[in-house]
């Protein structure tokens, strides 16, 4: 059964970027949310085997959603996405518990890499 994928990013076109890459892959997309208070509540009800999340989004940003994400459900798999120039946050993701991170713009294989490192972690 294909692994489910839950993406989260306030830029639809990202979402759909990383959708292409995901599905060419055979990943399955669970679904999709536009910021970090969205991503908490598709993730209580999608139950998706990954999240990739952006981490600068509206509402609630990434970090906080990891944190919120990892409260309900400490085993669940998070990669951040960051823009370059973002280390500092970097850092406070993989603290709030997320296993990776990518950088924009996406390179499809690290995308998928850093994807398969943390199912398989």
């Amino acid at each position: 059964m294909a692994k489910r994928v839950l993406l989260v990013d306030d830029a639809l076109f990202m979402r759909t970027t990383l959708r292409k890459i995901l599905e060419s892959a055979q990943y399955e997309v669970a679904g999709e949310a536009d910021n970090g208070q969205a991503a908490v509540s598709s993730y209580q009800e999608l139950k998706p085997d990954l999240v990739l999340m952006d981490i600068t989004m509206p509402i609630m940003d990434g970090i906080e959603a990891a944190k919120a994400i990892r409260q309900a459900d400490p085993s669940a798999s998070i990669v951040m996405c960051t823009a370059l120039g973002q280390q500092n946050l970097v850092v406070e993701a993989l603290k709030a518990g997320a296993r990776d991170y990518i950088v924009k713009p996406f390179d499809a294989e690290r995308v998928l890499e850093g994807v398969g490192k943390a199912l398989a972690a």
